[in-house]
């Protein structure tokens, strides 16, 4: 497989490919926009490989933050993003560009939001976000949420819950894995902690863990995560649009294999579902069931 290093936004339109605002891609490249999320990594890649070793394209991977990745694909900078949560996570982004993108379909469903804490934190002192607001047990948090990046939608959920609940927290951005090496530096102390989540991620698999209920539904409900294009892309790149809208992957599936990616590397992760899943992956390739 032809490796293709990530490049940001800010590269790409600074580069040649920032044509015009719809202009397509090269007529064999296509560039796919990603955030560092564990389950979008995973997605992601898998795409890439099949699409460059099954149909012959070359694909320019564009890590970047989640806003920019709507704002791409709606100025038609980038061609597809794998990563759309919906309806609720990034409902305000996609209101903003609705009429300006494709969306070629789920690619997987039964996601969920929310703050997560180890099994070891009690659960009759710490079962919901309505128990945050009690004295000892802010103290054994230490006042904090651990949080993801300051543009993801669970970051803006977040906020919101805090100010739902009257919570007195501080919510602390980071990343996927700075939330993760939290969490694990807490989980080996038997520490208490909560962490901002969602599922599918290889933590799951990693470390016995429970999601804190929500009865105001501050951070959502089930979600789906869909596939968006630029406009113009199933003309531009008819086969490639139909493998991505047939590409679904039960999610207890992918979130087993982002947990080998954790363990492993991606890329050993992709290998082996691809070795495990031929017959579904050919499907998605070709249609033929």
């Amino acid at each position: 497989m032809l490796q293709h290093a990530s490049r940001t936004l800010a590269a790409l339109v600074l580069g040649t490919a920032m044509v015009g605002a719809t202009t397509a891609s090269a007529d064999n490249e296509i560039q796919i926009g990603w955030t560092a999320w564990s389950d979008a990594e995973f997605v992601t890649k898998l795409a890439e490989r099949i699409l460059e070793d099954e149909m012959g394209y070359d694909v320019d991977l564009v890590q970047t933050d989640i806003a920019p990745q709507y704002e791409g694909i709606a100025g038609g900078s980038i061609d597809l993003m794998l990563m759309s949560w919906l309806p609720d996570t990034h409902g305000d982004y996609m209101d903003r560009v609705a009429g300006d993108v494709v969306d070629l379909g789920a690619l997987y469903t039964g996601a969920r939001l929310g703050w997560v804490v180890p099994d070891y934190v009690p659960e009759d002192e710490l079962s919901s976000l309505e128990d945050l607001t009690n004295d000892d047990v802010r103290e054994n948090l230490g006042g904090q949420i651990t949080g993801i990046d300051p543009g993801a939608g669970l970051t803006s959920l977040s906020e919101q819950a805090i100010e739902d609940y009257g919570l007195d927290y501080e919510l602390q951005l980071s990343s996927d894995a700075g939330m993760t090496a939290a969490l694990e530096r807490a989980y080996g102390r038997d520490e208490w902690i909560v962490v901002t989540g969602w599922s599918p991620h290889w933590k799951f698999g990693a470390y016995e863990l429970r999601y804190l209920e929500d009865p105001e539904g501050s951070l959502g409900g089930p979600e789906r995560i869909h596939a968006l294009a630029r406009e113009g892309f199933p003309a531009d790149f008819e086969d490639a649009a139909a493998m991505i809208t047939r590409m679904y992957i039960p999610i207890d599936d992918l979130q087993e294999y982002m947990f080998y990616a954790q363990e492993n590397s991606y890329e050993e992760a992709v290998e082996k579902y691809l070795e495990e899943n031929e017959t579904r992956v050919n499907y998605w390739v070709t249609g033929d069931l």
